[in-house]
C-alpha cells in the first residue's frame, strides 16, 4: 500500500523489514523518553497484530505511525506517532492519523484508542480536531512521570453506546479475575469501596469454589454471588447446566467431591438469602435487560479467543449497543505490549460474545449480576 497525501510530494506506505533502522533512527530523533527500541520494532515488523505505516517524500522517511490490533475485539491501539522534528507543522500528522484510521477500519476495528502526554497540547490539539473524545487519565504513567490523557474516537459514526461509567481494577494474580471483577461491580454502585490487593484476595479466598488443572483455584458463580450479598449488594444469578460447576477442568474424583461440597454448601446458603437463580443462557437480550435494570454483570468467558489460554474467565460488563457487547477485563496482556486502556470498555460483537460465554465441554454459561441493594 502507497497512499498519496494532501501534503504535496509525500507518500505513506506499510513499514517494511528493511526499514527497521530508519524507524529507529527516527525514534531517537523524535523522543528523549519511551523510545521504542529495535527490538520492539524488529517484533511488530513481523507480529500479525500490528501494523506500522512511514510517511516520506523525496524517498526521506518524515515519519511513522505503530498501530495494535487487539485479538477478539474491535478496537485499536495507536501506539506511537512520530514526525521528524525539521518537519512539524506541515500537516505529516494530520495525514499519519488519517492513514491510521482507515488502516484500523481496514481490520474492521471501530474504534481507535490512544494515550498522550498531557503536556503534548499540540497533539492533543490535533487529536480534538479529529473528534477524538477524553475516557480517562493515567497518572504517572510515562517514563518521565508525567501523566497521559485516555483518548478514543468511534470510526464507525453509527456506535453511540451508554457505557455504565465502572471503575478499573486489574487483577494482580493470575488467578483473581473473579475477585478483580467483582471488586469493579461493587465500586460502581457503592463508590465509597477502596480497591485494595488485601480486599482482592478475601474476595478471591470467599468465592473459590473450584480447583484448576495446576495451581490456585478460581472463582464460580455461586462464591462470586455469596461474597456479594455478604456486602450488602442484591444479586442475581444466571447459570446453565447441571453438576458441578468447572467439574471438566479437573481430573481427580477427590477434587471434584470438595468441590460438589463448596458448591452445594453455596448454593443453600444463596437460597436462604432469597438470592434467585435463573437456569437461562448469557445472551445479548438477557445482558441487556440487566443493564437496564441498572444491573451490573459479571460473566464467565473462554479466554481462548482472546488470551489463547483455555481457562474461565471473568469480566465486567459495562455496556451494549446494536453491535457490541463492552467489557472491562481486568486481565491486561502486557507481553503483548498492552496497557490498562486495552481492557476498559473492549468492544466485542454480539455473536463473538456469546461464543465465548460458553467454557468447557458442557458450554457452562454463568452471569453473576450486582445491583444496589
Amino acid at each position: 500500500m502507497t497512499t498519496e497525501t494532501q501534503v504535496t510530494g509525500l507518500s505513506i506506505r506499510h513499514a517494511r523489514p528493511e526499514d527497521l533502522e530508519t524507524l529507529v533512527e527516527l525514534e531517537e530523533r523524535c523522543f528523549d523518553v519511551d523510545r521504542i527500541s529495535s527490538r520492539q520494532f524488529r517484533y511488530l515488523l513481523k507480529k500479525g497484530n500490528s501494523a506500522i505505516l512511514i510517511a516520506e517524500k523525496n524517498g526521506v522517511v518524515l515519519g511513522d505511525v505503530v498501530l495494535l490490533f487487539s485479538r477478539a475485539t474491535s478496537v485499536a491501539r495507536l501506539y506511537s506517532i512520530a514526525v521528524s522534528p525539521d518537519a512539524r507543522g506541515k500537516g505529516i500528522g494530520l495525514s499519519l492519523m488519517k492513514e491510521a484510521e482507515t488502516e484500523a477500519w481496514s481490520h474492521h476495528r471501530a474504534y481507535l484508542r490512544l494515550e498522550v502526554r498531557k503536556d503534548n497540547h499540540s497533539a492533543i490539539r490535533l487529536y480534538e480536531s479529529l473528534g477524538y473524545r477524553r475516557l480517562g487519565e493515567f497518572v504517572d504513567y510515562y517514563e518521565d512521570h508525567m501523566d497521559a490523557w485516555r483518548l478514543e474516537k468511534s470510526l464507525a459514526p453509527d456506535l453511540h453506546p451508554d457505557l455504565t461509567p465502572v471503575p478499573y481494577y486489574e487483577q494482580s494474580l493470575e488467578f483473581t479475575c473473579g475477585a478483580a471483577s467483582l471488586m469493579m461491580a461493587m465500586k460502581a454502585l457503592k463508590p465509597e469501596t477502596q480497591f485494595s490487593r488485601r480486599l482482592e484476595l478475601r474476595l478471591w479466598r470467599e468465592a473459590t469454589t473450584i480447583f484448576m488443572t495446576s495451581g490456585h483455584g478460581g472463582c464460580g458463580p455461586f462464591g462470586l454471588a455469596l461474597a456479594a450479598v455478604n456486602r450488602g449488594f442484591g444479586v442475581d444469578v444466571y447459570i446453565t447446566g447441571e453438576g458441578t460447576h468447572l467439574g471438566d477442568s479437573v481430573r481427580s474424583e477427590h477434587k471434584k467431591e470438595v468441590m460438589r461440597l463448596v458448591q452445594e454448601d453455596m448454593y443453600e446458603q444463596l437460597q436462604s438469602f432469597g438470592v434467585p437463580i435463573n437456569p437461562s443462557g448469557v445472551t445479548a437480550k438477557e445482558i441487556d435487560d440487566c443493564l437496564s435494570r441498572k444491573g451490573i454483570p459479571l460473566v464467565l468467558i473462554s479466554s481462548w479467543q482472546i488470551y489463547k489460554a483455555r481457562v474461565p474467565h471473568w469480566v465486567v460488563v459495562t455496556g451494549v449497543d446494536d453491535s457490541f457487547i463492552y467489557v472491562n477485563d481486568p486481565f491486561v496482556d502486557r507481553d503483548e505490549g498492552e496497557t490498562l486502556i486495552d481492557s476498559i470498555h473492549m468492544p466485542i460483537l454480539k455473536e463473538k460474545f456469546e461464543t465465548m460465554a460458553r467454557y468447557g465441554r458442557v458450554g457452562l454459561q454463568a452471569m453473576v449480576v450486582l445491583y444496589h441493594d
